[in-house]
C-alpha cells in the first residue's frame, strides 16, 4: 500500500463533502515554481511572486507494488520555509512537462506555512 495524490482544480469553497477515500489537503504554498491550474501541472514561476497558493490536493492509498511514474516530480512538503529534516513532512507527486530534475535544481517545495 502506497500513498498517492492528485492535485484537483477545486478551492476550499468548492469542497462540500469529504472524498470517498483519503483526505483533501488545503492551504499548501508552492515555493520555487508556479502552478498551472488549467492543466494541473508545475509551471515556471511568475516574476516577483514568491509563493503560489495550491488548490485542494487529494491524498489516498492505493494497493500496488509498481513504481511511481518517473515523469512525476517528487515534491517535498515542509512545515516552514526553513527546510530541515525537522520540518520535513512527506513528499507529494506533481505532474510536469519538464524533466523532474529541472525542479530539483530549482529547489521547488510545498510549504504549510510561509512565515
Amino acid at each position: 500500500v502506497v500513498l498517492h495524490n492528485d492535485v484537483t482544480r477545486m478551492n476550499k469553497e468548492d469542497v462540500t463533502t469529504p472524498p470517498q477515500e483519503g483526505v483533501y489537503i488545503q492551504g499548501l504554498f508552492m515555493d520555487g515554481a508556479g502552478w498551472d491550474r488549467k492543466n494541473s501541472k508545475l509551471a515556471e514561476p511568475t516574476p516577483k511572486v514568491l509563493y503560489v497558493t495550491m488548490p485542494i490536493i487529494h491524498v489516498y492509498a492505493i494497493n500496488t507494488k509498481g513504481a511511481k511514474d518517473p515523469k512525476l516530480y517528487v515534491c517535498p512538503v515542509y512545515k516552514k520555509p526553513r527546510r530541515t529534516d525537522l520540518t520535513f513532512i512527506t513528499a507529494l507527486y506533481l505532474k510536469t512537462t519538464q524533466n523532474p530534475d529541472h525542479w530539483v535544481m530549482r529547489g521547488v517545495a510545498l510549504l504549510c506555512d510561509i512565515k
